[in-house]
């Protein structure tokens, strides 16, 4: 008896020590779906985008940075909004965010003033900001990604102008149909066309605002401007991105106008091109959406990691008014007939088989695109 005793006390220690291994291996496994690739609470960023009326939004911006977050981190959990261009409901949709544990916003705001405080409320909660393509004022943002936006105005304008020259007008009437009057990026654009425009030779005639970037509202304005000026007096239309480019053309296609005048337009969209291609658009400004998209899912995976950006990332300082923010600034490019090959169909932003279809396969063939 004594024998077995003995035998079963020397065997406790090594039991003892077997069973407190195993549990300390069950307390340090992790549960099925967090190892590598699950979600992680504390890496949530949140894309807010403010409206669908301008096409790329839906179609480029949100699958691209979607897709590059994933590809970079993808224990990352996304939170995706779209503000349907209302700021009240913008700011909801950022308290939503925050409240589900969003660590870091990445935030293109409807109204670029109003939106100062979604990053008030953000900071309380120590979220960082990244002000996406367009430029939130007054707050204290910590990134900007966009474009030279005064440089994009001076693009349309200087196409405008040089088109128009290079057709033998050395002045004439011109119609400037802006961008949203709550959006700051629309007022650069402004600037950067003016700047060209009042020294040009050319006179403006008629300028308006357009409320909500609406291409609806661009017609109405381009129906007044032709019931103003004369249908027959209007030398050139600078159109601030393609959907109001779209209504203006609209206009004046109803009341007649033939030839058709210059018309700019920005951000490349399908039909903006296919007008170009066709002839009724002289000019759309590309501004590479994909780099831009995946630089903004760079920076906000690095912030959701606790990381600074890559050196060499941040290029630039914009001011919006209460601070220089650290910004990455991409560089747009004018596309008329001559180079849509060598741009959007180079780099993938659309094919020949999205552009060339219906109507558009002869002014494809004449632009060898097909």
């Amino acid at each position: 008896m004594r024998s077995s005793n003995s035998g079963f006390s020397g065997r406790l220690p090594v039991l003892v020590l077997t069973v407190l291994l195993a549990s300390a291996c069950n307390r340090d496994k992790k549960p099925e779906g967090a190892g590598a690739g699950a979600p992680s609470a504390d890496k949530k960023i949140a894309l807010l985008l403010p409206e669908s009326k301008t096409a790329r939004y839906e179609s480029h911006d949100r699958p691209l940075f979607e897709r590059k977050v994933k590809a970079l981190c993808p224990e990352c959990q996304l939170i995706y909004s779209n503000a349907d261009q209302n700021a009240a409901r913008q700011q909801d949709q950022a308290e939503a965010a925050l409240t589900n544990g969003a660590t870091v916003l990445v935030l293109d705001p409807v109204d670029s003033a109003s939106a100062s405080a979604i990053v008030r409320r953000a900071k309380q909660s120590k979220v960082p900001v990244i002000s996406y393509d367009r430029l939130i004022v007054n707050a204290d943002v910590d990134y900007y990604i966009s474009f030279d936006n005064e440089k994009v105005g001076q693009l349309q304008a200087q196409a405008l102008v040089d088109k128009l020259k290079a057709d033998g007008k050395t002045s004439g009437t011109l119609v400037m149909i802006n961008g949203s009057p709550t959006d700051n990026n629309a007022k650069l654009f402004k600037a950067g066309a003016h700047s060209v425009l009042d020294g040009s030779g050319f006179t403006v005639g008629a300028e308006y605002d357009t409320p909500d970037w609406s291409p609806d509202k661009a017609q109405q304005q381009m129906e007044q401007a032709i019931t103003r000026l004369g249908k027959d007096a209007i030398t050139g239309v600078y159109a601030a991105n393609d959907g109001t480019a779209g209504g203006a053309i609209a206009a004046m296609k109803a009341a007649g106008v033939t030839p058709l005048p210059p018309v700019t337009g920005q951000d490349a969209e399908l039909a903006g091109i296919q007008r170009v291609l066709a002839g009724e658009q002289y000019v759309t400004v590309y501004k590479a959406i994909k780099p831009e998209a995946e630089a903004a899912a760079e920076l906000a995976v690095a912030l959701a990691r606790g990381q600074q950006p890559e050196p060499g990332k941040v290029n630039g300082k914009v001011n919006n008014g209460k601070k220089d923010v650290p910004s990455i600034l991409l560089t747009p490019v004018a596309v008329t007939r001559e180079n849509v090959k060598s741009t959007v169909v180079a780099d993938g932003f659309w094919t020949a088989a999205q552009i060339c279809t219906g109507a558009y396969q002869q002014a494809c063939q004449s632009a060898q695109l097909q």
